[in-house]
């Protein structure tokens, strides 16, 4: 091989090497830095809210077809490794679906802990709740440092007549506020733990009190939401296509 045609081969591999090595600046080509973001690596709470949360919790957290999430009673009443664990692993035979990515969703453990944290961050308001006793969120919980017994369906009316029945009607079938909390189709959509909720932290979306309000300057006491809970559960009954009433929907 002559010296002249060794040069021109070195020269043709040297240009070929900076031809591959300048791709990814070919005209037309996307930079590395303008390709948008996989699915996974997304953490930005209006993107993972908005995607994930919004459909049923509405846009800002509020006037959704499920409870509001941009409540701070709620998230002062709600553990906050709880409302991870909710979001992550749904609530069984709810309406609520799993959204960790080991449980069949799509959302990574950082993902997990970016909503949540940014949720209680932009919404919680501590000045709110300063001095407030709040009731235990748990059932169980409540029994076990003996602020309340389990519920008793039958205290439980008496409760709901005194607390509720303005709005929900005498028989919880619906009144002049408020609609049917009797209805078989939305026991079997929520949990124990949801009715409780509900009546601990009310609903602001819809004008329902929390329980402060439900009697105007007498607080519903442990034992009374434990009461108007169980009577409010010993309404369930088996809706087709549904499994039995309660199975897997007690603790979220």
């Amino acid at each position: 091989m002559s010296l002249r045609l060794g040069v021109q081969i070195i020269c043709i591999a040297a240009l070929a090497m900076f031809a591959l090595a300048g791709c990814d600046a070919m005209p037309g080509r996307p930079r590395q830095a303008d390709r948008p973001p996989l699915a996974s690596e997304v953490t930005a709470f209006t993107a993972l809210y908005g995607q994930n949360c919004a459909g049923c919790h509405g846009a800002d957290g509020r006037l959704g077809p499920a409870r509001p999430l941009n409540d701070p009673i709620y998230l002062a009443l709600v553990p906050r490794e709880r409302l991870r664990t909710i979001i992550a692993q749904g609530v069984p035979n709810t309406a609520m679906p799993a959204f960790s990515a080991g449980a069949g969703g799509a959302l990574t453990e950082a993902q997990l802990d970016a909503l949540v944290s940014d949720m209680v961050t932009r919404w919680s308001r501590p000045a709110l709740v300063q001095g407030l006793t709040l009731p235990p969120y748990d059932a169980a919980e409540a029994v076990a440092n003996g602020s309340s017994s389990p519920g008793n369906p039958e205290q439980g009316r008496e409760v709901y007549a005194a607390a509720c029945a303005d709005c929900h009607g005498a028989d919880g079938r619906g009144g002049r506020k408020g609609g049917s909390v009797v209805d078989a189709a939305y026991l079997a959509l929520v949990s124990d733990q949801a009715l409780r909720t509900a009546v601990i932290a009310g609903r602001p979306d819809l004008e329902m009190p929390d329980w402060r309000g439900d009697i105007p300057g007498r607080p519903l006491t442990p034992q009374q939401i434990a009461d108007v809970v169980a009577w409010l559960m010993s309404h369930r009954v088996a809706v087709v296509g549904r499994l039995s009433p309660g199975v897997g929907a007690g603790r979220q």
